[in-house]
C-alpha cells in the first residue's frame, strides 16, 4: 500500500432517507475503471446509498451525462469516475481542463453534488495505485465527497430531496429512461 496522509479526516455524514446517485462512469481503461467503481460503490452501500451505474464513452461525455441525468431521474447526487492517462499530445490537457470545467460548472452553477473521481495521471501505475479501493481509492472518495456535499445541501436547502422510485436497495438498477447497468 502507498504512503498516505491523514487525507480523509471527516466521517461520513448520516444521511435520512438515505440517497439516491448516479455514477457516472468513463471506462476506457476497463480495469482501472471497475477498481474506481467497486470503491464508490462501496462507500454508497456502506450508508445504505440507491445508485445506478451509467457508463460514457469518455471523459468528456461524463459532464454531459450528469447534465442530463439531473432533469429528471430522482438523483440527489453524482459520482464521476474515469481515468485520463498522459498521452505524446496536447490532448490530454483538453480532456483533464474540460472534464473537470464541466464538472465544476454544474456543481457551481447548478447546485449539483458531485464528488470528482476522474484521474488524471502519468502512467498506468499511477492510476492503478489511485484506483484501487485497498490503496488511494479515489473511487471510494469520489462518493464521500458526494455524500458530504448531498449532506450540505440537505441542511441548507431544509429538506432531503423528494422520495425516488424504484426498490431502494443499495446497488439496484432503477426504472428510468437512461441505460444503467447495475453494479
Amino acid at each position: 500500500m502507498a504512503e498516505q496522509s491523514d487525507t480523509d479526516p471527516l466521517p461520513l455524514p448520516t444521511l435520512d432517507p438515505a440517497p439516491k446517485l448516479m455514477i457516472v462512469c468513463a471506462p476506457f481503461y476497463r480495469t482501472i475503471a471497475d477498481n474506481l467503481i467497486a470503491g464508490a460503490s462501496e462507500v454508497l452501500k456502506s450508508v445504505g446509498a440507491g445508485f445506478d451505474l451509467l457508463e460514457v464513452p469518455g471523459a468528456l461525455e461524463i459532464p454531459t451525462a450528469i447534465r442530463i441525468a439531473s432533469e429528471g431521474q430522482g438523483y440527489e447526487g453524482y459520482v464521476a469516475l474515469g481515468c485520463i492517462i498522459r498521452g505524446e499530445t496536447t490532448h490530454y490537457e483538453t480532456v483533464c481542463e474540460e472534464s473537470a470545467r464541466g464538472i465544476t460548472l454544474l456543481g457551481v452553477q447548478q447546485g449539483l453534488c458531485i464528488g470528482n473521481g476522474i484521474l488524471t495521471v502519468e502512467n498506468a501505475a499511477q492510476a492503478n495505485v489511485r484506483a484501487d479501493p485497498q490503496d488511494h481509492d479515489k473511487g471510494g472518495g469520489a462518493a464521500k465527497a458526494a455524500l458530504h456535499l448531498i449532506a450540505l445541501a440537505r441542511r441548507v436547502r431544509g429538506a432531503p430531496a423528494p422520495a425516488f422510485g424504484g426498490s431502494g436497495a443499495a446497488g439496484t438498477a432503477y426504472a428510468g429512461a437512461l441505460p444503467t447497468r447495475t453494479a
